[in-house]
């Protein structure tokens, strides 16, 4: 067993426990622990041996990583609940930090738009899919662990901004989401499109064509199922009889509790 995912998410999962004040809705929190089980299973053998071996699999667990576990995590509401247990104290310097700081507000107003969320995350899928980028990641472990979280961290700003994570939000109505939501799709189909129609491997560390070709497939379909349903959702609360007027923010319920 690799003890790294289990240190990850088994300290993901104590926070979010550790952190729970008041009334909670359990649909969140098992959304929230589905998101680290399934990160987990992914990330951990016999998962993580299959994907040294086929990229069909290394590019399943691509998928899930940004696509699935993401938006499991962020509605669960993770930010200010895994920030409760680290003592008062410490969490008044950070934000007091923070707050106080004029470039992290204007970089974090900037990250959690959609168009610089998606961009950000469209140009790691892109980098990390160059094939000198890639067999180093599939030879070294801890470049293996960096190409992850280059994955997951804009996913899950992108996600959480989409889906009213606090305190990360993006002030826009549900059609716009439908149309950022849709617009994530296009990175996968591009890389789907230049893996099934190469006429050799790309990736000295998968020799077998028909393996990257069904590794196409992963990215082509799996790879855009969930921003599909999420476009899908949100194109039908937009079309609900005044969902225009409605709020596109709503008041933080008693699992949203302060940074502080």
């Amino acid at each position: 067993m690799d003890p790294l995912p289990l240190v990850v998410c088994g300290t993901a999962a104590a926070l979010y426990a550790l952190g729970r004040r008041g009334k909670t809705r359990p649909w969140r929190e098992a959304s929230f622990y589905s998101g680290v089980v399934l990160t987990f299973v992914v990330l951990e053998r016999p998962f993580d041996d299959w994907a040294d071996s086929w990229l069909s699999v290394h590019m399943a667990q691509h998928v899930v990583l940004m696509t699935v576990v993401p938006p499991l995590v962020v509605l669960g509401h993770p930010w200010p609940r895994m920030w409760l247990p680290f003592p008062l104290r410490a969490r008044r310097a950070v934000g007091s930090a923070l707050s106080g700081s004029p470039s992290f507000r204007r970089s974090a107003g900037l990250q959690k738009r959609p168009a610089v969320a998606l961009a950000v995350q469209s140009a790691m899928v892109g980098v990390w899919h160059v094939p000198q980028l890639y067999d180093a990641a599939a030879r070294n472990e801890w470049i293996h662990v960096l190409e992850h979280v280059c994955f997951v961290a804009p996913a899950l700003v992108f996600w959480g901004a989409l889906l009213e994570a606090p305190p990360v939000r993006a002030r826009i109505d549900h059609f716009h989401r439908a149309v950022w939501f849709t617009a994530a799709m296009i990175p996968s189909w591009i890389l789907a499109v230049v893996l099934a129609f190469a006429t050799a491997p790309l990736y000295a560390a998968y020799p077998s064509l028909t393996d990257q070709q069904v590794a196409a497939g992963v990215m082509w379909v799996p790879g855009s199922l969930t921003y599909f349903v999420a476009a899908l959702f949100f194109f039908y609360r937009w079309l609900e009889p005044g969902a225009s007027e409605a709020p596109t923010v709503v008041e933080p319920r008693p699992e949203e509790l302060s940074w502080t």
